[in-house]
């Protein structure tokens, strides 16, 4: 389960179009701080020990109303200081080495990817007996990472039936081989804690940002009357 979105490592790129599966709309809030530090929980203890945040600090989660103590207590596994980016565990020769290629960064995955992508994917595994690890996804076909969630959500089965006239998208027919610890509402909301949190570490500030915009707007809507006024003021003598 330590190796969560290792698969980023080794699907190829031309499959990011997800062609053939319909991708499901992610339900994230930037603004929901509970959804926010229960994400950043699952990318602490599933995610580190493969991928990094390196331009990401623990310290920025006070943003979502953690203390520092929390911080050092609850997210910080390894003997990094609170001021310390998420650094892996796992050094890139290593992750060559074992992967045949470096585990990337995913500090910005939710801004390169996107988050629909993103909790489609991470819902989409099942098992293929004809797969080198057992296990193929609905988004990426001919994935090489297994299931490292398949405990929480348990063992699936998709049968892919082909369109009647050979023309339209292809049918998916998903069935449960055994269950998980957590039921589909429980594992559908961890992940989309999950992703919530990768979405937020692409852009810490955006709630910010967007707030500061509005204020902005507004303050050049009220410069833009008053400059109006004085342009009329200027040219009204003028025929």
């Amino acid at each position: 389960m330590k190796e969560l979105l290792l698969a980023l490592v080794f699907i190829p790129v031309a499959a990011w179009a997800s062609e053939g599966y319909r991708l499901d709309r992610a339900p994230i809030d930037s603004k929901d701080l509970l959804s926010l530090q229960a994400g950043a929980r699952t990318f602490v203890n599933y995610c580190l020990n493969c991928h990094g945040a390196q331009h990401m600090r623990y310290n920025r989660l006070t943003d979502l109303g953690l203390t520092e103590k929390q911080i050092r207590d609850n997210l910080i596994l390894t003997d990094a200081k609170v001021g310390d980016t998420m650094k892996v565990a796992l050094t890139a020769k290593d992750g060559r080495a074992m992967f045949g290629a470096a585990p990337p960064d995913l500090t910005v995955i939710g801004r390169s990817r996107g988050a629909d992508w993103l909790y489609t994917y991470l819902r989409a595994f099942y098992r293929d007996p004809l797969s080198p690890t057992g296990w193929n996804n609905a988004v990426f076909p001919q994935v090489a990472m297994p299931h490292a969630l398949w405990t929480m959500q348990g063992e699936r089965a998709l049968e892919i039936v082909p369109a009647k006239d050979g023309d339209g998208p292809a049918e998916y027919r998903w069935s449960q081989i055994s269950p998980g610890t957590q039921n589909t509402v429980q594992y559908d909301t961890a992940v989309r804690d999950l992703v919530n949190f990768l979405v937020y570490m692409g852009e810490p500030a955006a709630n910010d940002r967007k707030r500061i915009g509005i204020v902005v707007l507004f303050a050049l809507g009220i410069l833009f009357i008053f400059a109006y006024a004085l342009k009329k003021e200027y040219w009204k003598d003028v025929t």
